[in-house]
């Protein structure tokens, strides 16, 4: 099993396809935002087959894909079948932000996607707009054709932001029930200038669960997979709510993950500047074990834990450049 200098087993690899989104959600992108990578200088998806293989035979188990927008990637399925297809990975799933699901859900779940992840702060039109400069009706024909498609879990993450989308809590709870998905919470976190934006809207997730119980039996719950977040079940519901917390509950001692950017970058930590290239290594055909050992090398500086709450301006990269 892959472990890091403090004992954790990393056995999950959120993986960037790319770095472009068709949306400019308020707390990842600025408006506008176009200073994207070019293509070339993504890792093609047999270089990206070939780390994941790496991360495998070292002992990840889990692979997420994520972007910018991961649909936005030409071809997509084929990567995800070669991705299915690695000895030793278990789980296969996505995160998107659904404006192109209706067209592709059928398509990702034959390729080998059990699961998928859907960014959704507002059921409201008009402030959904606001918040990501999109389209709510898409992203709600996309949710439909992943359910349609069969799908397990399908969850709903939201950014829970103070005078944004607050009142909006049990709104997404009533939806999440009436539509069997899961849903989860998820602080801002001041990474690149839109997220230290985002930070004045900060809410404490506890808040959002006193404020939930008021209209909720809330018994504990658990919910398989290998995230951060900390679940309670609806009582007479299926619905299990998650909360990721990493400003007021961190959760770095548990941390089993690592991200590899769409341009060969292994990035280690959310909060933490802490940096491997792999593109270069790979370009100038290194073997499987040499690549082995660039992974080992790269996880040994996987830090303690992230400093947003210490150092709230250290992290200059967008969200989107990192991975999701």
């Amino acid at each position: 099993m892959l472990r890091d200098t403090f004992g954790r087993s990393i056995e999950y690899v959120r993986l960037s396809v790319t770095d472009r989104c068709d949306l400019r959600c308020s707390y990842c992108l600025p408006k506008g935002f176009k200073d994207f990578q070019e293509p070339a200088e993504w890792l093609s998806y047999a270089e990206l087959t070939r780390v994941m293989q790496a991360f495998a035979a070292l002992g990840t188990r889990r692979i997420r894909i994520t972007g910018g927008e991961p649909l936005t990637r030409q071809h997509l399925p084929e990567l995800i079948r070669d991705l299915a297809a690695i000895p030793g990975i278990e789980d296969l799933s996505l995160s998107t932000n659904a404006t192109r699901l209706a067209k592709t859900a059928q398509e990702l779940q034959q390729a080998g996607v059990s699961r998928i992840n859907v960014s959704l702060d507002s059921l409201q039109p008009a402030r959904f707009a606001q918040i990501t400069g999109g389209k709510l009706d898409k992203v709600l024909a996309g949710l439909m054709a992943a359910k349609a498609a069969g799908f397990a879990p399908i969850k709903i993450n939201m950014v829970v932001m103070r005078e944004v989308n607050t009142d909006e809590v049990v709104d997404m709870v009533n939806f999440c029930i009436e539509h069997d998905f899961t849903l989860r919470f998820i602080e801002t976190m001041p990474i690149g200038n839109p997220g230290r934006d985002a930070t004045d809207h900060y809410v404490d997730l506890r808040d959002i669960k006193t404020q939930l119980e008021t209209h909720f039996d809330l018994i504990p719950g658990v919910m398989p997979g290998g995230g951060p977040a900390r679940y309670v079940r609806v009582a007479g519901t299926e619905l299990r709510i998650g909360f990721i917390t990493p400003m007021s509950q961190h959760f770095c001692d548990t941390c089993n993950r690592v991200r590899l950017s769409a341009d060969g970058n292994i990035y280690l930590c959310l909060g933490q500047n802490a940096v491997y290239p792999l593109r270069e290594h790979l370009r100038r055909g290194i073997s499987d074990t040499e690549l082995q050992q660039h992974i080992l090398q790269a996880i040994a500086l996987k830090p303690a834990r992230h400093e947003f709450n210490e150092h709230p301006a250290h992290i200059v990269r967008f969200m989107a450049q990192t991975g999701g």
